[in-house]
């Protein structure tokens, strides 16, 4: 028998951007192990630094994804209405800061306009095909909204269809989610 913490596992989130808009979705599963922990985390969020409104999911250690939610209302402060370049300096540093590095979560975020996922190895990407996804159920929620993505489904209908799939594969998704769209 291994001694060693089970870890957290469960979070999907997916972002579309579809018809001048962009929908982040995410579940509110959360997993110790083989144990839901909790069934109704909020895990995407409206931020407002400094009147600018912006969108953000997030998957991974929600003590991490807290903090990476505040340095990022910092940088976005920081740099009003820029958010590629508060995406790149969160990255740079969550990359360097010794302090940051240990952090274990990743970001979807988006202005309405840009979307883009954030990860601790210092990558700001945006996506090919107006759709990403992050978590552990993020490949099956990706897969899906990508095949809907020539639809004529809106950027909401795709991002709740999509996670609802994803909830049916992995077994760290649920199907209580949290939308939130926001256009430019």
């Amino acid at each position: 028998m291994s001694n060693e913490f089970p870890g957290w596992h469960g979070t999907t989130i997916v972002g579309v951007r579809k018809g001048g808009k962009v929908v982040i979705a995410g579940d509110g599963q959360v997993s110790l192990g083989n144990t839901v922990i909790k069934g109704s985390a909020r895990k995407v969020r409206r931020l407002s630094p400094g009147g600018y409104d912006v969108v953000a999911g997030f998957a991974g250690s929600t003590a991490d994804a807290f903090s990476l939610l505040e340095r990022l209302e910092s940088k976005l402060e920081a740099t009003p209405g820029q958010l590629q370049r508060a995406c790149v300096e969160l990255a740079k540093d969550w990359r360097t800061d010794k302090y940051l590095q240990k952090l274990e979560a990743m970001l979807i975020v988006t202005d309405g306009d840009q979307l883009y996922v954030i990860t601790g190895a210092g990558d700001v990407l945006e996506p090919e095909h107006d759709c990403t996804a992050i978590g552990s159920g993020g490949n099956y929620a990706l897969a899906a909204a990508r095949a809907m993505m020539d639809s004529d489904r809106t950027a909401e209908q795709i991002a709740r269809e999509s996670m609802a799939i994803a909830a049916d594969i992995c077994v760290f998704t649920n199907g209580n989610l949290t939308v939130e769209s926001i256009s430019k």
